[in-house]
C-alpha cells in the first residue's frame, strides 16, 4: 500500500468517525456553528453527511474520479467548517476557564490548509509539494 492509500485510509476513518458524531451526538458541533448560519442543526446534519459521503468516495475502488471528486468535497468542507473552528475559539476563550485554550485551537486553525490539501494530494488531484517521477 503506498502513501496516498494509506493517506486515503487514514482519512476515511477520520472523517466517518467525525460524520458519525456530527449525526450521533450534534450538540457540542451546534454549539459552535456562527450565529450567521440560519439553521445550525441542519447545518451539523449535512455536514455530518458530507464527512461521510467523503469518506466513502476517497476509499472507493472503482473510480479515481469519484475519489478526486470526493477529495474536492472534503477539501472544500475543510474551508467550510473553519469559521465553526474560530467560532469554537472565540466561545472558549470568552470562557473565564479558557476552557481548551489556545494551545489547542491555534494549532487546530493553524493545521486547517492541512486538511484542504491532504485529501487532494491523497487522491492524486495535487502532487505539490511532491512532484511525480518519470517512469
Amino acid at each position: 500500500m503506498n502513501r496516498r492509500a494509506i493517506s486515503r485510509l487514514v482519512l476515511c476513518l477520520a472523517y466517518a468517525a467525525a460524520g458519525v458524531l456530527h449525526l450521533a451526538v450534534p450538540g457540542p458541533f451546534v454549539g459552535i456553528v456562527p450565529p450567521w448560519v440560519p439553521t445550525p442543526e441542519l447545518a451539523v446534519a449535512l455536514t455530518g453527511i458530507a464527512e461521510l459521503a467523503g469518506a466513502a468516495g476517497l476509499v472507493q475502488p472503482l473510480s479515481p474520479a469519484l475519489r478526486k471528486a470526493a477529495a474536492g468535497g472534503l477539501a472544500a468542507y475543510a474551508l467550510c467548517v473553519w469559521p465553526a473552528n474560530v467560532q469554537h475559539m472565540l466561545i472558549d476563550m470568552a470562557r473565564s476557564d479558557h476552557w481548551l485554550g489556545l494551545g489547542y485551537h491555534i494549532p487546530r486553525l493553524t493545521l486547517q490548509p492541512v486538511l484542504v490539501w491532504w485529501p487532494l494530494w491523497a487522491a492524486s488531484v495535487i502532487d505539490w509539494p511532491w512532484r511525480r517521477r518519470a517512469r
